[in-house]
């Protein structure tokens, strides 16, 4: 009996790894940190990037300075280190926790977007980097950009959120000086308004502006979260528990 009892002890630890929904991110977050496709990907986004950079400039008849706008998080900035932190903790998210890893500045470049930003500074086009980080991420994110020598990482041309994640205000803002030739992102989101609005079907309005994506609009690759999940989730603030058992049941199967 005690030998039973003593392998029941010794399971409990993997079962409840076995339950716990931060689990479910384990492959998106290995896929990001380990797979030569995601690496392709985002080599391929930023590529693409440089040639519809060149197709803008040769059309462009704007008086204003050029300019690109960036999302930081997953697009120049990979946050797949803090992201198994939390998996190894049993957690999907800890603000706590985001706090203490920006302010490490160590979240390493996105293949691809360092050199994409040095080819757009070098046909004087600025980078505005517009994150939904907070103010207290502030400091600690210029650090991290300019540790790498991302061109344009100063107090101008970072603009971190002021208690709201929409980034069309802050967008509306450069646009008033600057001529946007190019958004990149790992968000729609990052990219106009028109998408993730209420009631808004975000397929129907990517289908609805395909032309626009590899040309205007920079997507790089990002599993592990984003503004996606957020209608896959019904109920007032639903817990790890509830938000693992409501991706079950929203599979596709037959």
């Amino acid at each position: 009996m005690k030998k039973y009892i003593f392998t029941l002890l010794a399971l409990i630890p993997f079962l409840a790894n076995a339950q716990n929904p931060a689990r479910d991110y384990t492959n998106a977050v290995l896929w990001q940190q380990t797979s030569g496709e995601y690496r392709a990907l985002c080599f391929q986004a930023y590529n693409f990037a440089r040639l519809s950079l060149k197709e803008a400039l040769w059309a462009d008849t704007s008086k204003k300075p050029n300019c690109i706008i960036v999302d930081i998080d997953e697009t120049v900035l990979d946050n797949s280190a803090f992201q198994g932190h939390e998996i190894k903790k049993g957690l999907s998210y800890d603000a706590k926790d985001w706090t203490e890893w920006t302010s490490l500045a160590r979240a390493d470049t996105v293949p691809g977007a360092l050199a994409f930003l040095k080819f757009a500074a070098l046909k004087n086009i600025e980078t505005f980097y517009v994150s939904n980080r907070n103010e207290k991420d502030y400091a600690a994110t210029l650090k991290n950009l300019q540790a790498f020598g991302f061109p344009y990482a100063d107090d101008v041309h970072l603009m971190v959120s002021k208690g709201t994640s929409d980034k069309e205000t802050r967008r509306q803002k450069i646009a008033d000086t600057h001529n946007i030739l190019m958004l990149c992102g790992d968000n729609l989101s990052d990219f106009s308004n028109i998408f993730y609005r209420e009631n808004k079907n975000t397929i129907e309005q990517v289908n609805t502006n395909q032309t626009l994506f590899g040309v205007k609009y920079i997507v790089l690759p990002n599993p592990m979260y984003g503004d996606w999940e957020k209608p896959l989730y019904q109920g007032e603030k639903p817990n790890d528990q509830d938000k693992a058992k409501q991706r079950l049941e929203r599979l596709k199967s037959y």
